[in-house]
């Protein structure tokens, strides 16, 4: 619900978003700490709280936590106007940048002195990540010791197995992300039909059928980056070995060296 009476200005949440766009490196664990750092620890527009409840929700969909995140934190004082031009304004910079590099790309056949300029900032952007890592866990998880492991240990065991088995399989497992979520929903908060099996409803689940034809390459293309943004969990991090199966592995649209498609 839309909080009254702001101490700040949607025109100066706006250009901090649009800065942050364009200035923001680490990827989304990395951003999210820079929100959390700037407007609720030195600006105190947000608030502990709503930053929490904001988090736990960018967590819960599917798709880019960072995006989400600006987004609901641009709603919780300036309702839809606001969620949607901080939203634009975080993601616009990001846009145009790998648009003129793809372009770029194309156009000169490969950039070398580039990707060496992006690899250097990959190294150090390791670092940032590993910090931001460490402190999303201690807001979303607990803190690293015997009390936090005892009073969260089912949220330790998820969060354990995502670990393990992420870097196993080197992919992100859907299945896994959902199974966590209905375990621990079952075990804090079981719904009444569970607790109450009286009250069972007669549940209907409807198959629905979609006739195939041929869309082209770049209908091909638009389904498959919809299904990642509409099914993939785990944010950007996640999503980049996703998208790496599919468009190089899978689909070869694009390879490790420069194709002509």
């Amino acid at each position: 619900m839309m909080k009254e009476n702001p101490i700040y200005k949607l025109k100066e949440l706006a250009i901090y978003f649009l800065k942050l766009g364009y200035s923001g490196f680490g990827g989304p664990v990395a951003l999210v700490n820079y929100m959390h750092r700037d407007l609720v620890e030195e600006k105190k527009w947000i608030s502990e709280d709503e930053y929490k409840e904001g988090l736990a929700l960018s967590q819960l969909a599917p798709g880019p936590m960072a995006s989400q995140l600006s987004i609901y934190l641009g709603y919780v004082h300036y309702g839809i106007w606001g969620a949607t031009l901080c939203g634009v304004l975080f993601v616009i910079p990001s846009f145009i940048m790998v648009l003129l590099l793809g372009i770029a790309y194309k156009l000169y056949g490969g950039l070398t002195w580039m990707q060496a300029v992006f690899y250097g900032v990959g190294a150090a952007v390791i670092g940032i990540i590993v910090m931001s890592s460490y402190k999303l866990t201690i807001k979303s998880v607990g803190k690293i010791n015997l009390e936090s492991f005892k009073k969260n240990w089912l949220l330790w065991i998820f969060y354990s197995a995502g670990i393990l088995i992420t870097v196993i399989t080197e992919t992100e497992s859907l299945t896994l992300f959902i199974a966590a979520g209905l375990i621990y929903m079952l075990i804090k908060s079981p719904p009444d039909w569970i607790r109450k099996p009286k009250t069972i409803n007669t549940l209907l689940i409807g198959i629905v059928g979609f006739w195939t034809y041929d869309i082209g390459t770049l209908g091909k293309i638009a389904w498959f980056f919809t299904k990642a943004g509409a099914f993939v969990f785990g944010s950007g991090l996640a999503i980049v070995p996703f998208l790496h199966s599919g468009v190089v592995t899978e689909y070869h649209w694009l390879g490790l060296t420069k194709k002509n498609l």
